[in-house]
């Protein structure tokens, strides 16, 4: 398996390129509209055909560079069925898996931070790896007061759908704010500060209520765009 993290600084958000060393065929997972042609270098520095782009949920701080890679190399956009977002080629829905290749990408249903949120699970040569979007950070996780959020559903997403994954699970996060690359389950499930350590339901309620978070800059533009796989009109 051939794999990247890029970093887009503007949003602090990571884009994820899997690709399967057989086949050449590539993936990325919330590729990022301002980081287009960068990702479209590395895929041919690498000698990789895009396959797929993947969203984890319809992204309320940038827009997606999906429809702008699929204009560039006829891959094909999957975003959250959930999402109700248009012009969509793949409705990703968890028990249905996305193949790259010889690569198998399993959508996770973890809403919480949105309605629509995916977490993808990837298993490749003994090893699992996790990319959790914005469900779960490194030492944190994604806030929970807009576009249908909820704090309760999220604590419970985190806690069945993710912590139950092995210990030694990479976790590979949708963004970090202070140059931090990976965790794995173990670690968060025991020392992540809103989530871990054994914090009660109503303990991650009082905590995400208390945040008191600025609106997304990009919100406006970010979320209407990203329904049409992040084309503007």
């Amino acid at each position: 398996m051939l794999f990247r993290q890029l970093f887009e600084p503007q949003s602090s958000a990571y884009t994820y390129l899997i690709g399967c060393e057989r086949s050449r065929e590539a993936a990325l997972i919330d590729p990022v509209l301002e980081t287009v042609e960068r990702d479209l270098e590395v895929l041919e520095s690498l000698g990789l055909t895009l396959g797929f782009t993947i969203e984890t949920h319809l992204h309320a701080d940038h827009v997606t560079g999906a429809s702008r890679l699929r204009d560039r190399t006829g891959c094909r956009c999957a975003l959250p069925e959930k999402s109700g977002a248009e012009d969509v080629d793949v409705a990703v829905k968890e028990g249905e898996s996305i193949r790259i290749g010889g690569l198998e990408l399993k959508p996770l249903y973890t809403p919480g931070h949105t309605d629509d949120h995916h977490c993808y699970l990837l298993e490749s040569e003994g090893d699992g790896r996790v990319f959790t979007g914005d469900a779960l950070l490194i030492d944190g996780c994604g806030r929970t007061d807009f576009q249908n959020g909820d704090a309760a559903t999220l604590y419970r997403s985190v806690h069945e759908k993710i912590f139950s994954l092995p210990p030694d699970t990479l976790v590979y996060p949708g963004h970090d704010y202070q140059q931090r690359h990976v965790s794995s389950i173990g670690q968060e499930r025991e020392r992540n500060p809103r989530l871990g350590g054994g914090k009660t339901v109503d303990e991650f309620v009082a905590i995400m209520a208390a945040l008191n978070l600025p609106r997304p800059k990009k919100m406006d533009v970010a979320v209407p765009a990203n329904r049409e796989c992040g084309q503007f009109h």
